[in-house]
Formats: C-alpha cells, structure tokens, sequence
C-alpha cells in the first residue's frame, strides 16, 4: 500500500480529491455487471443467428425491396387490367367526359407542361420547349388513343431525346385522365 493510501474500514481510499469530492476504489454494482454480460450474450447470439445461420432475418432494405416488388406487381397488374379494358373508343368517350378532361389537365399542368406548354403547343413566350407539339395533327409515334397512351406510360421509343416513362411517377387511371385531356384538345 502506498504511503499516500489510506485504509478505512476495510475500503482503499486514495489520496485523490477532485471537486472536494474523494476517490474510492470499489466494485461495480452486480446489477450492472450482469446487464454488461447479458448484452455480450445478446450480442453474440444476435450475431450468430442474423449473420451465420441460413434462415437469417432479412435486412431492413430486402424489407422494403420486397414490399416494393409487390407493389410493383400490382401497379403492372393494375396497368395490365386497365388497358385490357381500355379500346381507343373508350379513351375518346373518357376525352368528352368533363370531370376526365379537368384531372387530367391538373395532372399535365403539374407534369407535362414542362416540355409540351399550358397549351399544349410547347413552345413558352415563343421559345421552343423540348417536347414536341400535341396540339397538331402531326404525331410522330402514333396519334391513336392507345398509341398516345402506351408513349405517356411506356416513355418515347427513342430514349436518348424522347420523353420518360410515366408509369413509376402516375397510377394508370391519372394516365388516362392525361391521354383523355390531350385528347379532348386534339382538332376534329
């Protein structure tokens, strides 16, 4: 023992004062000791099962990329569904519905007026926007319904100056509601 130690009871007390307050060298509390061990346990074991063993829990990403994957599954079965009811017929009548028309419009306005105008010409203050005009009679990838709506959904064949697919950012029901608006501004 140092001479600077002193022993009082059966406690060591070392000659250290700090803050008024005097050091003691005592044990932790068991309390705390068994938590500390528990947890290495814990973690051995969480370690084992999630790392090592076949039947591991999945991450909290293959979480989410399989709920992703069936939602996926059921906008392309939703998609599927609707354009196996859908005929270019359908899409002129859904055109002349006013309530159609006006989603629609909200949704281009929102969307589409970027590249293709409020008024559907593309041009802004008479400077050309990059999409093209959908207010003529000249369409470059089919002016049918369902041609119009496989470009909206499906984005333009020529992927390195043509439009983007919709389908990741539009439900397949606000596709339509676009087509039946660009629709109902078409010339006769």
């Amino acid at each position: 023992m140092n001479n600077k130690d002193q022993q009082n009871d059966g406690v060591t007390i070392r000659d250290h004062v700090f803050d008024g307050i005097q050091e003691y060298d005592q044990k932790l509390p068991n309390w705390w000791l068994f938590t500390f061990y528990i947890a290495i346990v814990y973690f051995v074991i969480a370690w084992f099962v999630y790392y090592q063993t076949p039947a591991r829990i999945p991450t909290d990403g293959e979480h989410i990329d399989g709920q992703i994957a069936v939602i996926e599954q059921k906008k392309n079965a939703e998609l599927e569904s609707m354009l196996a009811s859908l005929s270019d017929d359908s899409l002129r009548e859904m055109s002349k519905d006013a309530t159609h028309a006006a989603a629609g419009k909200a949704i281009f306005e929102a969307k589409c007026a970027a590249c293709h105008g409020l008024d559907l010409s593309s041009k802004l203050n008479g400077m050309q926007l990059p999409g093209l005009p959908l207010n003529d009679t000249e369409w470059k990838y089919g002016h049918n319904p369902l041609q119009i709506m496989n470009i909206v959904t499906n984005g333009s064949p020529d992927v390195t100056k043509g439009m983007i697919p919709w389908k990741t950012q539009l439900s397949p029901s606000e596709i339509a509601q676009v087509v039946s608006y660009i629709l109902s501004k078409q010339p006769s």
